[in-house]
């Protein structure tokens, strides 16, 4: 019983972490910076927790179940998804700017576009989740069961690290009205910059259009 609570714990724990990745804080970042509610920065984090939960479950389920090996070309190409996801958010907020309410809010919420987000961040990280699950507990029942687990941590992490992101900038918005568009502006150029330093390191360190890519799962 300990050694269960024991690892249910760590999953949890490492799921909070997990949330704090570089590409995930970016990802979210450039997200929320549309937003001024911090109902909806939450959510924004829950969505997107939900999202990353679901693939990293399935496909790592799937890894852990039947034994499958991930391609170096394929895992490679499964981070340039992401890589690709932070560009075209970057873009999308040095281009467009939702329009706002007086009150101070945008006239819709679009539930798809985080749920989405965090299912590309999943499908680049299963396989490295589901291979350190698998060393750690061969079990194929205890490990899908730690994946569950993980996946609330990180749902729990995202949901934290959206409202702390989110948290400052509204409250300095508020008061001046101009900086919450420089906020969007600075979110998008840091997702379009570390989407493509990500870009290339994939091709140029991973060697993804080579004749023999290397990937580590990670």
């Amino acid at each position: 019983m300990f050694s269960a609570l024991s690892a249910a714990l760590l999953g949890f724990l490492l799921g909070l972490r997990h949330a704090t990745d570089a590409d995930h804080v970016v990802a979210v970042t450039a997200i929320v910076a549309r937003e001024r509610t911090l109902k909806r920065a939450a959510w924004i984090g829950v969505l997107w927790g939900i999202g990353h939960t679901i693939t990293v479950f399935t496909v790592g389920g799937a890894i852990i179940a039947f034994r499958l090996v991930i391609p170096p070309r394929l895992g490679l190409a499964l981070e340039f998804g992401v890589a690709i996801m932070l560009i075209v958010l970057g873009f999308s907020n040095l281009r467009t700017d939702a329009p706002v309410h007086a009150h101070g809010h945008t006239h819709e919420f679009d539930s798809r576009r985080p749920l989405l987000i965090g299912t590309v961040h999943g499908l680049a990280g299963s396989a490295a989740v589901a291979i350190l699950v698998l060393t750690a507990i061969p079990q194929t029942a205890w490990a899908l069961a730690y994946l569950l687990v993980f996946g609330i941590g990180t749902i729990a992490g995202m949901m934290l690290v959206t409202v702390l992101i989110a948290a400052p900038a509204m409250y300095a918005s508020e008061r001046v009205a101009k900086l919450h568009g420089g906020i969007r502006l600075a979110a998008g150029a840091l997702s379009l910059a570390f989407g493509l330093l990500l870009a290339r390191e994939i091709i140029v360190g991973g060697g993804l259009l080579s004749a023999a890519p290397t990937w580590s799962p990670k």
